[in-house]
């Protein structure tokens, strides 16, 4: 198996296997790159330049990481960080999580070709992977690349059972919240001036997105991570560009909680407190 980039496509980085990237379908099978694979390539290395440390920082600790991925899909990011990081090493695993049984044996049968044996793929809901003796008790890393609307929150409440070291989420299509803001309209237009914020449409969709990440954050402060919300690459690559990276502290934001509850009844959204006014977990007595 060919593992050199070709010197004709620096953007592929020293030591990446040609085969993986051929098989993702990032390269043609004549080892070409097109437009729209650069920008899915890219969009990927940028997503592990931010986990690769995490991942650093854990093998120096001594650990034998383990890392899921959650909504893995095609599972993209999870074969780029074994083929960068996790092979070179005698240690480490990850886990594809994915309900697309199709998905699954597909990423499996990659594994095994290009013997990726670290590499475990399950066909898992949110409830079953929570409690699967397919997965360990204890998760280092959560990932969530592009998970579509509430697949995020998803992946964050297996994170927090999980207790997860860190948790890396891109999070898509946030839909739940801004269906909610549009059916009790009427009804916010009377409780509060704020309303105004997503009176149209388009600034309902808007509104409705950035709203779910803030509520995200304070949900993880919550339960004791200190979180940085950034860029993943130039807003020209990817309209959902948001990224959430999460380092488990211990120590709790003592007023993230009320912000929540009083964020969600200000603007007419208490139906989602089960949602994001998530119980303690045993991520506390980390």
């Amino acid at each position: 198996m060919k593992k050199t980039a070709s010197p004709d496509i620096p953007e592929i980085r020293p030591g990446q296997s040609l085969e993986l990237l051929k098989e993702l379908h990032i390269l043609t099978r004549d080892g070409k790159l097109n437009q729209d694979s650069r920008r899915k390539l890219k969009q990927v290395y940028h997503l592990y330049n931010f986990i690769a440390p995490l991942l650093d920082e854990l093998s120096q600790a001594g650990e034998d990481i383990t890392l899921a991925d959650h909504g893995a899909g095609k599972s993209y990011l999870g074969f780029i960080l074994y083929d960068l990081f996790f092979k070179a090493r005698d240690t480490g695993r990850i886990y594809g999580i994915e309900t697309r049984q199709e998905l699954v044996e597909k990423s499996r049968a990659l594994a095994q070709r290009l013997a990726f044996g670290r590499m475990d793929f399950l066909n898992l809901t949110v409830e079953e992977s929570i409690h699967s003796p397919e997965l360990p008790a204890q998760v280092d890393v959560v990932t969530a690349l592009h998970a579509c609307d509430t697949a995020t929150d998803d992946a964050i409440r297996f994170a927090l059972h999980k207790q997860a070291r860190f948790i890396v989420l891109v999070p898509c299509c946030q839909a739940e919240i801004a269906a909610v803001l549009r059916k009790n309209k009427n009804a916010s237009f009377g409780k509060t001036p704020l309303s105004e914020l997503w009176r149209h449409p388009i600034h309902t969709r808007e509104f409705g997105s950035q709203l779910t990440n803030a509520l995200r954050c304070l949900m993880l402060e919550a339960h004791g991570y200190q979180v940085t919300v950034t860029e993943l690459v130039g807003w020209e690559h990817s309209m959902k560009n948001e990224l959430i990276v999460a380092r488990h502290t211990g120590q709790v934001r003592r007023n993230a909680e009320d912000r929540l509850a009083a964020i969600l009844h200000e603007l007419n959204l208490d139906e989602l407190r089960e949602r994001f006014l998530l119980p303690p977990l045993a991520v506390e007595a980390d």
